[in-house]
């Protein structure tokens, strides 16, 4: 007995992390709008699919993003991504910053689920 399509899982996706400055024009104002918030969203263009995993506001610099998992299933491609903090002798700005990752892969239509 399975418990869903978690289980199935079908293969890994192959992605590439997308600096700010390689993102289309649309999606880069779409996460200006949303970046103070935890935010999970997805676009897409007539060749990729982009996927972001926003963790809101944070009160000082020196997070990082690293992305576990991307992989597909029957019916859905699932994300599992995770905040990494400042080390604790690491120096970072004391500046709010607002740490996301995006990731682009190929053009599908199965919806995404963020795993955290």
């Amino acid at each position: 007995i399975t418990d869903g399509a978690k289980t199935d899982r079908q293969s890994d996706l192959e992605f590439t992390v997308v600096e700010e400055a390689d993102l289309p024009e649309e999606l880069k104002t779409l996460i200006e709008e949303k970046k103070k918030e935890p935010m999970k969203l997805t676009y897409s263009n007539s060749e990729y699919l982009y996927i972001v995993a926003g963790y809101g506001e944070q009160r000082s610099g020196g997070y990082s993003i690293s992305v576990d998992e991307l992989y597909l299933t029957e019916n859905a491609i699932y994300i599992k991504t995770t905040l990494i903090g400042p080390g604790a002798d690491e120096k970072v700005t004391q500046a709010a910053t607002w740490p996301y990752v995006v990731v682009k892969t190929e053009l599908r239509e199965e919806p995404v689920v963020f795993e955290n």
